[in-house]
């Protein structure tokens, strides 16, 4: 599992039909729960196009793009307490997500969360402080595993009511740092891992999530309502999962950092799975600086995830201090123009993105060659199909016997009892194929992670790394965010996801500028555990320039 998954195929080299073709409420919310699960359709009555754009009616908000350490000091000087900060949180979750803008990006909200504000509160004024996530609420996608009150489900209602029998690793990790656990944000229904056909940010339990700058248009990725959320300012931060751009591409198209770590750094129990090889945990933060504090308080070896094991020696308990001033200086990055070229305005922006590294004393080298991506896709579409079955059938066993469903087989035969439900929209090609794979000691399985990995690692980033003495390959996250299709699906223009994705290694995407008020990010990606260099080249990028504003609620891109 792990992560992320999802990965939903934000692709771009081949797109993901191509890709795929290789394998061939009003009232106040008031902690109670379920918060989205009016499925209406997304979007409004067609208008004249040559109308401006109606913003929604968005009540000011005191805790908008207020970063984590702020609310660390805010909570230090006493201007809020911990249990404020979930009020107003919850409010602004209520002004936004079933009414306003309807951004449909939370699908439920912890209960005992006010409760927990109390505990930590107690201990601030007991002299005691777990570090600078005390007391701060983030969200959480759901597909990882939380045991308090709201449900683990990755969007289906096949798994609807579903609590797991203990947090998962990641979930314990943050409780302990003293983050508050809002609820569970939306997101594409099995982190996109569905349909051939599916629209990103849909699941059965929440509809369709929006892209909170302009709201008929697609959050991305599968971790969308953690990517809307935040952009939005619902929660301080968020977790997404990643198996193959779902970190990375919500982040992009809602102006935000996200980190998708190596694969091992943050463990993957208690996270509903796609992918052993490729799902990891990743933090989704309006700045670089709230990033690297999520990734810290994520880390640590995991005896029940054997790829942790490999961090040992490697990850750190805080990463804030590996960003320092003058990032960019001598810092040796390598362009990817195979991963541009997909959109005119986005080419410029990578060019303006070169020209500020260069002012700030980066050495770019122009072009590198991380290999393509159409070549990578067959395998890693091989290995994701026998590795989906299998990671999730283990991850429903681990459920116990009170799960509601038990295997992949069940939760197939599930959806066509509740077609009307389940598959108003797309169908679920992808389960079918994976259900007909065998078990992962299968030569075709064996072979596809062999190729996989020498495409995207030995001949693909790290041989451009080796042969250009690099620090960091960039390229473009993506194209601008596509208008939600539920009828014929996605439509991704362009993506660099897949070399890292499919090596297990790290990417960090900034907001690089915007696209007609669309926000676009650069993915700066390189070896295995190289976070520190990569937050460190981020951060300054972000510094020089600033590209991170509030989203606007438009109805649609204007003129």
């Amino acid at each position: 599992m792990s992560g992320e998954h999802g990965d939903e195929r934000e692709r771009s080299g081949p797109n993901r039909r191509e890709f795929l073709g290789y394998g061939v409420a009003g009232g106040a919310l008031l902690l109670a729960g379920p918060v989205a699960c009016d499925r209406g359709e997304p979007g409004s009555p067609p208008r004249d196009r040559r109308e401006p754009a109606p913003v929604p009616d968005v009540p000011a908000f005191e805790l908008e793009e207020v970063s984590i350490g702020e609310i660390a000091e805010g909570l230090a000087a006493g201007r809020w307490t911990s249990r404020r900060l979930v009020e107003l949180y919850l409010e602004r979750i209520d002004a936004t997500n079933l009414r306003g803008p309807e951004l449909r990006a939370v699908l439920e909200t912890d209960p005992e969360a006010l409760a927990v504000a109390d505990r930590l509160d107690a201990e601030r004024k007991a002299g005691r402080t777990r570090g600078l996530l005390h007391g701060v609420p983030i969200l959480l996608k759901d597909n990882i595993g939380t045991a308090d009150g709201t449900t683990t489900t990755a969007g289906s209602l096949a798994l609807e009511g579903s609590v797991p029998p203990g947090d998962s690793f990641v979930a314990a990790r943050l409780r302990a740092a003293g983050a508050i656990l809002l609820g569970k944000a939306n997101l594409s229904e099995w982190a996109n891992f569905r349909s051939t056909r599916s629209s990103s940010g849909w699941s059965a339990r929440g509809g369709q999530c929006r892209n909170p700058y302009v709201l008929d248009r697609n959050p991305c990725g599968s971790s969308s309502g953690s990517g809307a959320a935040v952009a939005a300012s619902l929660a301080a931060a968020a977790l997404g999962t990643e198996t193959d751009g779902s970190v990375v591409c919500p982040s992009h198209a809602c102006g935000l950092v996200g980190v998708k770590p190596t694969v091992g750094l943050v463990s993957r129990t208690g996270i509903i799975p796609i992918s052993h090889r490729q799902d990891t945990a990743g933090p989704m933060a309006r700045s670089v600086a709230d990033a690297a504090i999520l990734l810290g308080a994520m880390t640590g070896v995991d005896p029940d995830d054997a790829a942790t094991a490999a961090s040992a020696g490697h990850a750190r308990p805080e990463y804030t201090g590996a960003l320092g001033e003058g990032g960019l200086r001598g810092a040796r990055i390598g362009v990817a123009r195979r991963y541009a070229g997909f959109h005119e305005a986005v080419d410029a922006l990578l060019e303006a993105a070169i020209d500020a590294m260069r002012e700030e004393g980066a050495e770019i080298v122009d072009p590198v060659d991380p290999g393509p991506i159409s070549a990578m896709a067959e395998p890693e579409w091989e290995c994701l199909l026998y590795e989906f079955k299998a990671d999730l059938n283990a991850y429903l066993a681990g459920l116990g016997p009170g799960a509601p469903v038990r295997s992949l087989a069940e939760i197939i035969a599930f959806n066509e009892r509740n077609r009307d439900r389940e598959m108003p929209w797309f169908g679920q090609e992808i389960f079918l194929a994976a259900e007909e794979k065998g078990p992962l000691t299968d030569s075709a399985y064996r072979e596809a992670v062999v190729r996989a990995r020498r495409l995207a690692a030995d001949d693909g980033v790290d041989a451009a790394v080796d042969r250009h003495r690099l620090d960091a390959i960039v390229a473009p996250t993506g194209g601008p965010a596509w208008v939600t299709d539920l009828v014929n699906g996605d439509h991704f223009a362009g993506s660099s996801s897949e070399p890292a994705a499919i090596a297990g290694y790290p990417n960090v995407t900034v907001p690089a500028g915007f696209v007609h008020g669309l926000p676009v990010g650069v993915s700066f990606f390189g070896r295995p555990w190289s976070e520190p260099t990569l937050l460190r080249i981020a951060h300054g990028f972000e510094r020089a320039t600033r590209h991170r504003v509030p989203p606007g609620f438009l109805r649609s891109v204007p003129g």
